[in-house]
């Protein structure tokens, strides 16, 4: 019999707050985190704004040996995690660390690492590349911090499933537990790319928003969307198998109920045209938490603010739902954050708790009209309501789509 899993911990680093609570305090005052890029010198680069994290200092979370031995998306990770297991009131000196995993995934580890040392490699030859540049470099590094700052012993995985990585990580977090492989999953995802290449790259792809405007660069379902921001941060909620949650009397935020995989198998960058493969992960997700689609009436889109993502997403949903689409509600929070890449399903998974819990659907920040084939409530105003579950989507290139459920909690 699976075991159920709840959340009894959160932690989050983004664009407009670091904490949770700033965080979500940005989310209902409809704060966005656009702005100039302030990292490089933009002037020959098409994009200009991003979502950078704004007063970030490692040394809040860490000692300042562990945080110049991690680069900025392990910062970012670890920063959150502590957050999270602090949030948790876990004691680990109480708990079996090999009962305690990590999944913590990172879309693609350190770009700046990887600039940095190609450029003294060119600059001054291969003998003054750093010793540390591979394990500062490689995306595990984020779960493997994470593990050795809070004694992690158990399963430590990096799910790379680039936009989807943060809801893959959160998923297989939830499938170790409710399978019995652990009792405590610390689980998320993390990125900080937003460099020279990282930009250069998603914009030779024609995927980045060229806006020059804060206020119309992130609009999600409207008609005059032209990419996404890349936003950075990270997000970490601590996952318990339920008993284990209750017989230390942890406070308990929401119970996640489904979890749904596919791939499109399709197109490296463009999801499938017709919405089948996201459609799929949806309907898996709640049969895995064996509930009807019609139960359903709020969805955390993926809603990247680029062409296909936002028309291809919402024939996935027609798909999935039928006639009953036009009775969810659905939000994007990249709205307000932009794309966090593999962070991005996890703080929109710490979004899904936050409004689950205060019976509040935030408002897609920006969108103002949608084409004719976008006919979907996207939540042009906030909602206060109660509700009972959250589905949550990610759809990464390479075809990877992946939805969790988180449900309200009652015993």
């Amino acid at each position: 019999m699976k075991r159920r899993v709840v959340v009894t911990g959160m932690g989050a680093i983004t664009p407009i707050g670091n904490g949770v609570e700033a965080f979500w305090d940005g989310v209902k005052q409809e704060k966005t985190g656009f702005g100039r890029i302030t990292y490089f010198d933009t002037t020959d680069y098409k994009c200009k704004l991003a979502a950078e994290v704004k007063d970030f200092d490692a040394s809040a979370y860490m000692d300042k040996k562990a945080a110049r031995r991690m680069e900025q998306f392990c910062q970012f990770a670890v920063a959150a995690a502590r957050e999270a297991m602090e949030d948790s009131g876990l004691d680990m000196e109480k708990e079996d660390p090999y009962r305690a995993g990590c999944a913590v995934g990172s879309g693609i580890g350190s770009l700046q690492a990887m600039e940095r040392e190609y450029g003294r490699l060119i600059e001054k030859g291969p003998a003054k590349v750093a010793p540390l540049l591979v394990p500062l470099m490689i995306s595990n590094m984020a779960a493997g911090n994470v593990s050795i700052a809070f004694d992690l012993k158990g399963k430590s995985i990096n799910v790379v499933t680039a936009c989807a990585t943060g809801t893959n990580s959160i998923g297989e977090a939830y499938r170790t537990i409710q399978y019995g492989d652990a009792d405590i999953m610390v689980a998320g995802g993390t990125e900080s790319s937003i460099t020279p290449i990282g930009v250069a790259g998603f914009s030779a792809l024609t995927a980045l928003s060229s806006s020059e405007d804060p206020a119309r660069c992130s609009i999600p379902f409207d008609k005059d969307r032209s990419g996404f921001v890349m936003g950075e941060g990270a997000a970490i909620v601590v996952l318990e198998e339920l008993e284990h949650a209750k017989a230390r009397g942890a406070k308990i935020y929401a119970e996640v109920a489904g979890y749904g995989c596919s791939s499109d198998a399709f197109h490296i960058t463009s999801p499938a045209e017709d919405g089948a493969g996201a459609a799929a992960a949806m309907v898996n997700a709640v049969k895995d938490a064996g509930i009807t689609t019609d139960d359903i009436t709020y969805i955390n889109a993926h809603g990247t603010a680029t062409h296909h993502n936002d028309l291809f997403e919402t024939r996935a949903i027609k798909l999935a739902f039928g006639a009953h689409a036009r009775d969810i509600k659905i939000n994007s929070t990249k709205s307000m954050v932009g794309h966090l890449l593999g962070a991005a399903g996890a703080i929109e998974f710490v979004a899904c708790v936050k409004e689950l819990q205060e019976g509040f659907i935030h408002r897609t920040v920006g969108l103002v009209e949608s084409e004719e084939e976008l006919d979907l409530n996207y939540c042009k105003q906030s909602f206060r309501e109660d509700f009972t579950y959250a589905l949550s989507n990610s759809l990464g290139f390479g075809g990877h789509n992946a939805s969790i459920l988180v449900k309200k909690y009652t015993e």
